[in-house]
C-alpha cells in the first residue's frame, strides 16, 4: 500500500516535472519568435525601398526582406508566414525601415498602406519607343532624357546586361541599331523609389519584367518561328504597331510569317516611319526608298531590330500566329483590317478604303 503511495507520489511528480518542461519550452518558443518577428534594428529609421512584383509569392517577398536586412530571424519569419492570412499582397514599391517589426511590414503590404508606398511611378505604354521610355522617366524621376539614352547606349554598361539576361546577345551591340535596347524594355506600370533613384534600377526592373513574359515562350520562338529573340522581337514590334485591336494580331502576324517564308517584302510603313524617326500612317513612295537597314520596303527580311515596346499579348500572338493564304492587309480609318492573297485584291481594296 505504501509502495503504491510512493509510486503515484513519484508519477505525479514526474508529470509535473513534465508539465513544467513542456511550460518552460513553449515560453521559451514564444519569446524566441517575438523576438524573432520584432525590428532588425531598433531605432534604425533610414528608408529601405523594397519593390514587390505582381505575383510574387510570400516566400519570395520574405526573402527579398531579408536580403534588405528586415529580418531578424528568417525561420520565425517563416512561421509568421504560415500562421497569417497574407493573400491580398500588393505590388508596389515600399518605403520601410529597420525599425519595423515583420507584422508591421507584412500589415502594411497586406492593405497597401499608402504611408508605406512610393508615391512615384512611370508608366512605359504598349508600343512606346526608346525615347518615349526615357522621355516618360525623366519626368517622374527627375533624371535628364539625355543621360538615360546615353546609358542605354553605353557598350560596358550593356556588355553587363548581356551577362545578366539570357536573351540579351551580341545582337543589341550592332552600330547600325538605332536604340540598343530598343524593344527589351517592357512595358508596363513601375513604382520608383524615392530615394537613391538610378537608370540602372529602373533598367532592372524592366529586363526583369521582360524576362519574366519572355522565359515561357523561349522554346516557341526557337521551334514554331526559328528566330532568335532579336529577330522575334523586330517581328512582334512590327505586329504590334500594324494592329489597332488584339484580335488581329494574330491574322496579321500570320500574314508576315508568309510574306518572310516566300521571301517577300514585308512593306510595312511603320518600319519606314521609324527609319524617318516620326509617327503618324502617311508614307510617300520616295520615303519608301530611305536608306536605313529598318526599311522593309527596300531591304527584305525583318527590321534590323525591334521598332517598339511589345506586351506579353503581342508576343503570344505571334507565337500562335493565324495561319492563313493572305500575303496583304489593309487597316481603314476605323481599325478593321481587310485581308486579301493577291496583290490585284490588296490594291482595289486600297483604291476603295483609303483614308490618309
Amino acid at each position: 500500500m505504501k509502495e503504491a503511495k510512493e509510486h503515484r507520489k513519484g508519477t505525479a511528480k514526474t508529470i509535473v516535472i513534465i508539465l513544467a518542461v513542456i511550460v518552460v519550452l513553449l515560453a521559451g518558443g514564444l519569446i524566441f519568435y517575438v523576438h524573432g518577428i520584432s525590428a532588425a534594428d531598433p531605432g534604425n529609421k533610414n528608408k529601405v525601398v523594397v519593390t514587390v512584383e505582381n505575383g510574387t509569392s510570400v516566400l519570395r517577398i520574405l526573402d527579398q526582406l531579408d536580403e534588405e536586412g528586415l529580418v531578424r530571424n528568417k525561420f520565425c519569419g517563416k512561421v509568421l508566414v504560415k500562421l497569417s492570412s497574407l493573400t491580398d499582397i500588393k505590388a508596389n514599391t515600399y518605403v520601410l525601415s529597420k525599425d519595423m517589426t515583420l507584422t508591421e511590414i507584412f500589415d502594411a503590404m497586406n492593405t497597401g498602406d499608402t504611408k508605406y508606398i512610393s508615391q512615384s511611378k512611370v508608366t512605359i505604354i504598349e508600343g512606346a519607343t526608346i525615347p518615349q521610355a526615357a522621355e516618360a522617366i525623366a519626368k517622374e524621376s527627375g533624371l535628364s532624357e539625355k543621360s538615360i539614352l546615353a546609358k542605354w547606349s553605353d557598350e560596358e554598361y550593356l556588355k553587363e546586361l548581356i551577362d545578366q539576361y539570357w536573351f540579351l546577345t551580341e545582337d543589341i551591340l550592332d552600330p547600325d541599331l538605332k536604340y540598343p535596347l530598343e524593344g527589351y524594355l517592357y512595358p508596363e506600370t513601375y513604382f520608383l523609389p524615392e530615394e537613391n533613384l538610378d537608370i540602372e534600377k529602373i533598367t532592372a526592373s524592366m529586363l526583369d519584367k521582360m524576362d519574366q513574359e519572355l522565359t515561357p515562350l523561349q522554346s516557341d520562338i526557337s521551334s514554331k518561328l526559328d528566330m532568335s529573340v532579336q529577330e522575334f522581337l523586330a517581328f512582334a514590334s512590327v505586329v504590334e504597331r500594324e494592329s489597332l485591336f488584339e484580335e488581329d494580331r494574330p491574322k496579321i502576324a500570320g500574314v508576315f510569317k508568309n510574306r518572310l517564308d516566300q521571301d517577300m517584302a514585308l512593306q510595312s510603313d511603320i518600319t519606314v516611319l521609324y527609319a524617318l524617326g516620326r509617327t503618324g500612317v502617311k508614307v510617300s513612295v520616295a520615303e519608301t526608298q530611305v536608306d536605313s537597314p529598318y526599311n522593309t520596303y527596300k531591304n527584305k527580311g525583318l527590321p534590323i531590330g525591334p521598332i517598339c515596346a511589345v506586351p506579353a499579348s503581342t508576343m503570344k500572338a505571334c507565337v500562335d500566329y493565324e495561319p492563313s493564304d493572305y500575303l496583304f492587309f489593309f487597316a481603314t480609318e476605323e481599325g478593321k483590317v481587310l485581308y486579301s492573297k493577291t496583290y490585284e485584291e490588296h490594291q482595289k481594296i486600297v483604291e476603295e478604303n483609303k483614308w490618309y
